[in-house]
């Protein structure tokens, strides 16, 4: 019978920072969080009221906290007559 070694318990743990997609142009960052949706577009110098910030399947207000484990979409808001 062959022993498979365990993973130590104390090994040190690796997060990934925050994948961020944008989309006007397309472009794709990462960003150390954890950080509020409002610091995040402050950070990328975007304008919050012309952007929407989708987190997974769901829009994110401004005051939402995005973690190192969120996948985040950044889209403009786009209207016309």
């Amino acid at each position: 019978m062959a022993i498979t070694p365990c993973p130590s318990i104390f090994a040190p743990f690796i997060i990934a920072p925050m994948h961020v997609q944008l989309n006007h142009p397309v472009r794709s960052i990462e960003i150390k969080g954890p950080k509020r949706v409002k610091d995040l577009l402050r950070e990328l110098n975007l304008v919050a009221e012309a952007h929407l910030v989708i987190r997974g399947d769901e829009l994110a207000t401004e005051d939402e906290m995005l973690s190192d484990q969120d996948q985040v979409e950044i889209r403009p808001v786009i209207s016309g007559g």
